[in-house]
């Protein structure tokens, strides 16, 4: 287990992301914040984090980063440390081969179904969000890659209509860390996996059910890539 400490704030300061959807309070806007970091890999496991450091960090008040935090540790992300703040908690690698696994066989023929059902004007709503992706990529902003991706993949599975699957990828998502996206941000390949987002959307417009399945493949497998590529030493 890695040593106990208390993370000091970092240089850069990253803002709240811009959400869509529906409106959100301010404490679920920053729990949307702090899990986006969580889950790009900005905040480690088994560093402790203060509410007052975080609240530095992303230039808010420490009382809904507390209450955000309290939030995050019911879904399990994180630990109450007493008198210290929150334990980022750890995923080990058959947890990850498991989430990835239940992604595979839930969204690779959910997505390849929308090729024939889903409308291409609903389609067509999801573009931005895709082109957020990418401009977040090229940027190298990774909480806002992370926000924007969420929003693009749970979008595109709401249009199958089953709240409940939206809802169990969702936890499935939060669950999962993203630890190698700054490995795959320094080697220059985030781009590239950005892009697959624009590349699922053509084939969906076009009805292509075996282009739609092969990139979806290929994106979860670089989904379970960027898992394996950053994650610490085994400890």
């Amino acid at each position: 287990m890695a040593a106990e400490r208390t993370s000091a704030p970092t240089a850069a300061a990253p803002a709240l992301p811009s959400l869509g959807g529906k409106k959100h309070s301010y404490r679920e806007r920053v729990a949307d914040a702090l899990r986006a970091a969580l889950i790009a890999g900005e905040l480690r496991p088994g560093e402790v984090y203060s509410a007052p450091t975080l609240a530095a960090r992303f230039g808010v008040s420490a009382t809904p980063v507390r209450e955000a935090m309290l939030d995050l540790a019911k879904e399990g992300l994180v630990d109450t440390v007493p008198n210290k703040g929150f334990r980022v908690t750890a995923v080990s690698e058959k947890q990850l081969d498991e989430y990835t696994h239940i992604r595979a066989l839930v969204e690779i023929p959910t997505v390849v179904a929308l090729a024939m059902t889903a409308e291409p004007v609903s389609l067509e709503a999801l573009r931005p969000a895709a082109r957020e992706i990418v401009q977040a990529a090229v940027a190298g902003d990774l909480i806002a890659y992370v926000e924007a991706d969420t929003r693009f993949h749970l979008g595109l599975l709401a249009l199958a209509g089953n709240a409940h699957l939206v809802e169990v990828v969702g936890d499935l998502r939060k669950r999962s860390r993203l630890y190698g996206l700054t490995a795959l941000l320094e080697a220059g390949r985030l781009l590239a996996s950005a892009e697959e987002h624009l590349e699922l959307l053509d084939a969906l417009t076009a009805r292509d059910q075996n282009a739609v399945r092969e990139v979806m493949t290929r994106h979860l497998g670089h989904v379970r890539g960027l898992w394996a590529a950053g994650r610490p030493a085994a400890q």
